[in-house]
């Protein structure tokens, strides 16, 4: 059985008095262990459809099944308890906590969960363990979003999401986050990814590309390559 299972799932907004649909009646299988990068362009639904497996959003239409429970049917406090337990989420924005450090920042969501978390491997992880004690506005913005991808990991979830996690970097620290995903991927994490950029792809295990709401292309790569093989 598929970690990730959608079936017929479709998303509308209204904006301005007019209705988008921002999502198409879709089918969608993600195998655990995968790492798997949704590409195209600005509105063609790829953030939308990471909301609604990461649980932050709903579907109007179809069933988001994640390791055998349909999401789109739990209560609030299941609901809560699945995107603490199951899924790490990181955004282009990190959205840390600027009056507290690194580490607070870190140990704020390991409290959340049972055991609370390898803090310190977290941060080490990342590259950041001398770093811990500083505050946000002490940091770079690639260090502020390696602290928010320390955050997520603290979890130790089985489903790791970016949403466009790059995309206020520059080229060399936007592939050294890349490389943080990879890693967690290599470690058995499911990754799944928005991002623009197209040179990424070769990293990855699968990647589907959308437009208009809908998938056009679902392509799987036998044989990725590391971050450090990309130009």
């Amino acid at each position: 059985m598929s970690l990730i299972s959608l079936r017929g799932v479709s998303r509308k907004y209204t904006l301005g008095g007019h209705e988008v649909l921002a999502l198409k009646p879709l089918d969608l299988d993600i195998e655990a262990g995968e790492m798997v990068l949704f590409v195209g362009p600005s509105g063609s639904g790829k953030t939308t459809l990471l909301n609604l497996m990461a649980g932050i959003d709903s579907p109007d239409t179809g069933s988001v099944v994640v390791d055998g429970m349909d999401i789109a049917k739990l209560r609030s406090s299941k609901l809560l308890e699945y995107r603490r337990k199951k899924v790490g989420l990181v955004f282009q924005f990190h959205h840390l906590i600027p009056n507290l450090t690194a580490w607070e920042n870190v140990e704020l969501v390991a409290e959340m969960v049972s055991g609370g978390g390898d803090i310190k491997g977290c941060l080490e992880a990342v590259g950041l363990g001398e770093r811990a004690g500083h505050f946000p506005h002490q940091l770079s913005g690639g260090e502020q979003q390696r602290v928010a991808i320390a955050r997520a990991m603290v979890k130790d979830p089985p489903i790791l999401l970016g949403d466009e996690p790059t995309g206020n970097l520059d080229a060399r620290t936007g592939k050294q986050v890349l490389n943080l995903f990879a890693q967690a991927n290599k470690r058995g994490k499911t990754v799944l990814m928005v991002t623009h950029n197209l040179d990424y792809t070769p990293v990855a295990s699968r990647v589907i590309r959308m437009a208009d709401g809908g998938i056009v292309k679902d392509e799987r790569n036998e044989n990725p390559l590391s971050v450090d093989q990309l130009k």
